[in-house]
């Protein structure tokens, strides 16, 4: 009995001293943060660096966020890196949306059941070639607003967003149990004409109160001390970015300016490099990735590939640079991983490189996702945007002396209709002008329905007409995306200006704000006589045809195993237009001036149950006259297309200043 009581009184007290350690480990904080002494991160207290990749959960539908991320660890990644756009999320000033593709925190704890580190770049400027640099055109309707600055209404803006923001993030610190290790206060501040270093300290001051002081907070700028002069403050941990090729030590060396100790980090490390219309598809070596990265981390840095998946500017989200040249659809960025999420050489090089400095997990990365050719459709016309002008502006046309804005009509994206008559006698070809080059972005011009030229931004201004007095003008104005970066990003659209008939000032105009996505939606463009409307050849003019809306539709078999997949659609014959189906924008094709032909079809968007509609607007032929018209489906993107060169557009990779 004795020895029983010893032995029971041993096993006591080791039972005791284990759930006491289990106590202990179970109570101690989770960590991350700086060492300057050490030069490095810290997470729970041991030192920690990160190899990171950006993916950008609004350029990728929901149905595949985890696919991407499941790929994005296999290559090794232990961190991801993700904007937080705010237009994407309050389209409307104070109605935001956080559901479906816009659920974020949805996206944020997929990347930690993955296992996966979140570095966050919630803005409220993000730029990212999306549209306005994330920041929300509605700010536009006080004219002389000076975004990211001080300004008073803006900042205002900025405080109901973050408080909105900032508090469903802090769940998500890594201190409170998630994945966020580090946040971003702004970004590639030292890029910006302001410089104002009393927006920053309250941006920051706005951050340390909905997020706490244990998060840690940093900047990143261009790896240049002219650049870290104004992006960089105290209290916020100083990052650079910079390309493959560059001079590794001579960028770090910059970082060392603003930050002499701590660890050392490039959060934006281009695997790639963005596309412009009319310009060639960029490709950037991977030999001279593999190299640079394993330059930068032999010396211990932390690094973010930028992009490691880029995804689709689906809809009207696509941004701009100057002088004014919009971003493709496609954001495939010569990544990695393919805008359809697909692997590739560079991928697997990558990752080798990344097995030299860590261990990876085992096994091979999830499939490239399965494409089919669904062959070619069968398109219509259905009707042209004039004759369906009453029927795309729900409230009706607004009169008025001047045209008005995109912004005044509480329009943001899309196209607007401004329409006119002729105050004067054009029997002899007159030319219609913006003086003030306040066309933004491109205009398609016709007179009674019969086309006239179009204007474009910085490129045509002027455009001959002929009519008769009392004729009709419409003036259909696309914004082709706003600018997202440098000091112009007050980027208004519509006519932003008046235009002239020959010497004369046009007025007394009316104009229709378009509500096509939801007339598409709702199917009222399908109501009528569709017997007449299939009849209809609109009127071509100088080889354009008025815009038009055309449709069809395709039926994908129910009876066929793992269909529906992933496909690219082709526009054979047609040459600038959007495009939507079962409703879906997925935004602009123009393979007139190329690069981009194909445009990503996302399985989940596909119906085997019932037909799959088509809806494509045309602005600048007729392809179905004469004869038939088709679209394509194919497994094969094709982003190097021809192109029609512009002139004076010579660009720099990985240089931002020259954009």
């Amino acid at each position: 009995m004795g020895m029983f009581n010893m032995v029971f009184g041993r096993s006591h007290v080791l039972l005791c001293f284990l759930v006491f350690i289990c106590q202990i480990t179970a109570a101690a904080p989770r960590s991350f943060s700086i060492d300057y002494k050490h030069d490095c991160f810290r997470k729970d207290g041991e030192v920690f660096r990160y190899i990171s990749g950006s993916i950008h959960y609004s350029r990728i539908p929901r149905v595949y966020w985890k696919d991407r991320l499941l790929k994005m660890y296999m290559a090794g990644l232990n961190a991801i890196q993700t904007y937080i756009p705010w237009n994407f999320h309050e389209r409307a000033s104070g109605h935001s949306d956080f559901s479906g593709d816009r659920d974020v925190t949805h996206f944020l704890q997929l990347a930690q059941d993955v296992g996966l580190l979140v570095i966050l770049r919630p803005g409220p400027y993000i730029c990212g070639e999306w549209d306005m640099g994330g920041l929300p055109a509605w700010l536009l309707k006080k004219k002389d607003i000076v975004l990211r600055s001080s300004d008073p209404d803006y900042i205002a803006a900025v405080d109901k967003w973050m408080g909105k923001l900032l508090p469903m993030i802090k769940p998500f610190l890594y201190q409170n149990g998630g994945p966020v290790i580090t946040v971003q206060v702004e970004n590639e501040y030292g890029s910006y004409f302001a410089c104002d270093y009393d927006y920053l300290r309250h941006l920051t001051s706005v951050f340390r109160y909905h997020l706490g002081n244990e998060v840690v907070l940093f900047t990143t700028d261009g790896a240049g001390v002219s650049y870290l002069k104004c992006g960089s403050l105290q209290g916020l941990y100083a990052t650079v970015d910079f390309g493959p090729g560059s001079n590794v030590t001579a960028a770090f060396s910059a970082q060392r300016y603003a930050e002499p100790h701590g660890p050392l980090v490039n959060s934006e490390f281009y695997t790639g490099w963005l596309d412009h219309w009319g310009e060639k598809h960029n490709v950037v070596s991977t030999t001279a990735i593999v190299k640079s990265l394993n330059e930068m981390l032999s010396l211990g840095a932390n690094v973010n590939m930028y992009m490691f998946i880029g995804g689709t500017n689906f809809g009207y989200w696509n941004g701009a640079n100057t002088k004014y040249a919009p971003q493709p659809t496609s954001y495939d960025y010569d990544a990695p991983l393919t805008e359809a999420g697909d692997l590739t050489d560079k991928y697997f090089a990558i990752r080798d490189v990344i097995k030299m400095h860590r261990k990876i997990p085992e096994g091979p990365p999830p499939p490239s996702t399965p494409k089919y050719a669904y062959g070619s459709v069968k398109i219509s016309l259905l009707t042209t945007v004039s004759k369906a002008a009453n029927t795309l502006s729900f409230a009706g046309p607004i009169k008025t002396k001047y045209p008005l804005r995109f912004i005044e009509l509480n329009q943001q994206f899309g196209y607007v209709l401004y329409r006119t008559t002729l105050p004067m006698d054009c029997s002899k070809p007159t030319p219609l002008s913006s003086p003030m080059n306040g066309v933004n972005d491109r205009a398609y011009v016709s007179v009674n329905g019969v086309p006239s030229g179009i204007l474009e931004r910085n490129k045509a201004i002027t455009t001959n007409i002929t009519g008769k007095p009392g004729d009709q003008l419409d003036i259909l104005v696309e914004n082709m995306g706003r600018i997202n970066y440098g000091k112009e990003i007050n980027d208004f659209k519509g006519l932003v200006t008046n235009l002239t008939l020959g010497s004369q000032e046009l007025c007394n105009w009316e104009v229709f704000s378009l509500s096509i996505d939801e007339a598409i939606s709702e199917g009222l463009l399908w109501q009528g006589n569709f017997e007449e409307r299939a009849t209809l050849t609109p009127p071509r003019s100088l080889g354009l045809a008025p815009p038009a809306f055309y449709t069809g539709s395709f039926i994908i078999p129910d009876g066929i195993p793992d269909l529906p997949q992933d496909t690219y659609i082709q526009f054979p014959g047609w040459k600038k237009g959007q495009v939507w189906i079962n409703g879906f924008n997925l935004g602009r094709y123009w393979p007139d001036r190329g690069p981009q032909v194909t445009l990503f079809v996302p399985a989940n968007i596909l119906s085997t149950s019932s037909p799959n509609n088509l809806t494509v607007l045309e602005l600048e032929s007729d392809p179905c006259t004469p004869g038939p018209c088709t679209v394509e489906f194919t497994t094969v993107p094709v982003l190097n297309g021809t192109v029609k060169s512009l002139p004076n557009q010579k660009r720099q990779l990985f240089r931002k200043d020259l954009l």
